[in-house]
């Protein structure tokens, strides 16, 4: 995989990089992911109790509540968040959430989006790199 750009949803301080962890499914912040833990908490989702603490989370899409902004913001308050977001979908939500920790704070996590397809070649644990510009790229060793 060559570096592919995003549209960048969410600016956040600098690159950010991390081992990419890659949802098959779409997942619901508001009761599918526990901000103290950092973990994906719904039994029902593929990924239970998969840690999204520091990763680049890239899922297909964001579904659910709007309350899924109040658990993005304790996520970053508690320093269990992703590194940063790759949705394959626009969501206005989830960026809802890390625009208001930042009003408050706290360092903004960025959030691009991206179609799923732009991801082939990479896998879950793969280090990768998003920049200040909203590329993608796998991180050399």
């Amino acid at each position: 995989m060559d570096v592919v750009k995003g549209r960048l949803l969410v600016a956040g301080k600098g690159a950010v990089r991390g081992p990419l962890l890659l949802l098959q499914h779409p997942i619901s912040f508001w009761g599918g992911v526990d901000p103290v833990a950092g973990i994906i908490s719904d039994p029902r989702h593929p990924n239970h109790g998969a840690s999204i603490r520091g990763v680049v989370l890239a899922i297909p899409s964001a579904v659910g509540s709007s309350s899924s902004s109040a658990i993005m913001l304790e996520l970053i308050r508690e320093g269990t968040a992703p590194a940063a977001i790759v949705l394959g979908k626009a969501d206005a939500i989830l960026p809802l959430g890390v625009v208001v920790a930042a009003e408050l704070g706290y360092a903004p996590i960025p959030i691009l989006e991206l179609p799923s397809d732009q991801l082939k070649g990479l896998a879950s644990g793969d280090p990768v790199v998003v920049s200040e510009a909203g590329e993608l790229s796998r991180e050399s060793p």
